[in-house]
């Protein structure tokens, strides 16, 4: 028999399916009462109902709720060790697992007021940029019991239905040095649904004592994952019984299976193949999971509130951090917040400069203004939009030009109306495609990567990667763009391949201020990710060419043209040192011990010459020096900075 339960005007109702609709029991009776009774009585109280004149529901047209909506308990358990060791690989880990993963049926308690229906809307764990699905099978327990065999366990399951165990990843990896369990990664949802399918419906399906049912995962309509449930290590009477041991199960009692290896996102994440990745789950993504024998399952994801923060308590035994200090000279001064650079013209600036700490711009015409670039994650971009509201309520925002394809000048995107016009140069749209998604940037937060470890939570620790779904350029040019923002002239001169694929400077004539995005960093170190060198080294010229007074770098104060010389002259500087390490046969990785910085060692992240060292290499003998990627190359200046584990 398939029992469910399902939502009424007066309350849930429990009934039994028969040709495609819900033949009711009692008003009064729950789930849970019925299967307390046992398996004879159970079966007997479906026939009643079947046979019953009783008024019955289209199981099309009923909304189904969990069979159980509040189970007494519910423990999940991990009987597929083959998901265990695909984890421990993405982590980063040996897929050799500890002994004591096959002495023990490991399980852990979730949260039974959290269980919601097969067709409901799931809700992403507040603050998770990685939420994640599971598929399992569930066993649910029917009279209770106390000390049992594997052989008696069985015996008391009185039914089985899919389980889907909703994972935010993000934070499990941040609870799992804690080693107490699982918390807030995994008390966000569990689905159950859509039946309660009783033991002798699934005798068909029953291999060597075990339940052979074929299992499959969708994601917006492609396959993630598939296998089957005989696969299990660990069976659920063995489970049942070792969760016996000293405590009375009761009847309504839920055990998931653990996850059929593949069938969740997180197995299929390769740091060394990002780009593989399907994606964690966002806001609209319907989730389906189909269980042979079972039925299926299908919801949709929603978006969730931010988390109010909770501030740290202070480690007496932390490192304190290095201090980083951006000794540049500035025009206003350089704090947080929204800084008048010129005749209705502003800069947002976000000390110190470093990685993800950028910097953008407002420029108002009549009755319209511009902004240039937005921010690294939503709240900041939120806090910068409010702060520019006393602008833009006069000036409404019309455009926003993006100077480049990274994160930090476009994650906040999507807090634009849609009636603002995103602008970018045609090669910043095609990176900014084929950029890693947001989300992935918290493996800096919550993964070891080995010695960088450190250097990358220090440098990325501060930001919020949730929520954020990219929004791309609504209109593209080539080379030059001249805009008319409430009758002010505004241009747009893409002067790169340089810092990336393109690079957007915006002037703005009549007060005479540059935005130079990441062409310029003042105080702190540039980083030459595309190339050619000599390019940039052009595009300092043409900035200068400009005259304009007033310079609004990408990271760092505000400055004028002197701050484009020094960034023109650490350039040259770059290839100075890497000629004449090259001319003395020295190797890439011998050119970056060898260097010699000189005066500009004391910008922040000086460590960024390992990437800079390489373009120069790469531009004079591609043959003889390896193409490396980016996290390749950020591990090797995670070492140059001297940082090590935490």
């Amino acid at each position: 028999m398939r029992w469910v339960t399902y939502a009424t005007d007066g309350g849930d109702r429990v009934g039994v399916i028969g040709e495609d609709r819900i033949h009711p029991v009692a008003p009064s009776v729950s789930l849970v009462e019925l299967i307390g009774r046992g398996a004879d009585e159970l079966r007997a109280a479906g026939e009643a109902a079947l046979a019953s004149q009783a008024r019955t529901v289209p199981l099309a047209g009923a909304r189904l709720r969990a069979p159980i909506p509040r189970p007494p308990s519910l423990r999940d358990c991990l009987c597929f060790l083959d998901h265990m060791r695909n984890c421990q690989q993405v982590t980063g880990s040996s897929r050799a697992l500890k002994d004591a993963w096959y002495r023990l049926p490991a399980f852990y308690f979730a949260c039974p007021s959290t269980v919601i229906g097969p067709y409901d809307d799931v809700t992403i764990s507040p603050g998770s940029a990685w939420f994640d699905f599971e598929l399992e099978i569930a066993a649910v327990i029917g009279p209770g019991g106390r000390d049992l065999t594997p052989e008696q366990a069985e015996e008391h399951i009185i039914g089985y239905t899919v389980y889907n165990d909703w994972s935010a990843r993000d934070l499990q990896l941040r609870e799992a040095p804690l080693a107490i369990g699982q918390a807030k990664g995994k008390d966000g949802a569990t689905t159950l649904g859509p039946y309660l399918v009783t033991p002798d419906e699934l005798e068909p399906y029953r291999r060597d004592g075990r339940l052979a049912l074929r299992v499959e995962a969708k994601v917006n309509g492609a396959t993630i994952g598939s296998g089957r449930t005989d696969a299990m290590d660990w069976s659920f009477g063995e489970v049942v019984s070792y969760a016996s041991r000293g405590v009375d199960l009761v009847p309504g009692d839920v055990f998931g299976s653990g996850t059929v290896p593949g069938c969740c996102l997180i197995e299929h994440l390769s740091p060394a193949d990002p780009a593989a990745f399907p994606g964690w789950l966002r806001d609209g993504d319907v989730v389906e999971l189909t269980v042979e024998g079972l039925g299926r399952t299908r919801q949709t994801v929603r978006a969730s509130a931010a988390p109010y923060p909770l501030a740290p308590r202070h480690d007496p035994d932390a490192r304190p951090p290095r201090p980083r200090v951006n000794r540049a000279p500035s025009k206003p001064p350089y704090t947080r917040g929204l800084h008048e650079v010129g005749t209705d013209v502003w800069a947002w600036l976000l000390p110190d400069g470093g990685y993800g700490w950028s910097n953008a711009g407002l420029i108002a015409g009549e009755g319209a203004s511009l902004l240039v670039d937005t921010l690294f994650d939503l709240p900041l971009t939120a806090e910068m939009l409010d702060a520019m509201r006393p602008v833009t309520g006069r000036h409404p925002l019309t455009h926003a030009v993006i100077t480049h394809a990274n994160g930090d000048h476009t994650h906040g995107n999507q807090l634009l109306g849609a009636h603002v016009q995103i602008i970018a140069a045609e090669a910043t749209c095609t990176e900014m495609r084929h950029e890693m998604p947001p989300e992935m940037l918290t493996a800096a937060q919550v993964l070891d990567i080995g010695p960088a470890t450190g250097y990358f939570r220090e440098r990325f620790g501060a930001f919020d990667f949730s929520g954020i779904r990219l929004r791309l350029p609504d209109r593209s040019y080539d080379r030059e763009l001249t805009l008319d923002v409430g009758g002010r002239e505004v241009r747009v001169m893409n002067l790169g391949p340089a810092h990336t694929g393109a690079d957007s400077v915006v002037h703005v004539p009549d007060a005479g201020v540059l935005f130079a995005g990441d062409l310029l960093f003042v105080g702190c170190t540039p980083i030459v990710w595309s190339g050619p060198i000599s390019n940039w080294i052009a595009a300092c010229d043409r900035m200068i060419a400009t005259g304009a007074g007033t310079i609004v770098p990408g990271h760092g104060p505000v400055t004028d043209p002197d701050g484009i010389r020094a960034v023109r002259g650490y350039l040259g500087h770059v290839v100075e040192q890497a000629d004449a390490a090259h001319a003395r046969g020295l190797s890439f990785t011998e050119a970056v011990e060898a260097v010699d910085l000189d005066e500009y060692a004391t910008w922040l992240d000086s460590e960024r010459i390992v990437v800079n060292l390489h373009r120069r290499y790469r531009e004079l003998d591609p043959v003889a020096t390896p193409r490396l990627d980016q996290m390749t190359l950020m591990t090797m200046m995670a070492e140059k900075a001297g940082k090590e584990l935490p």
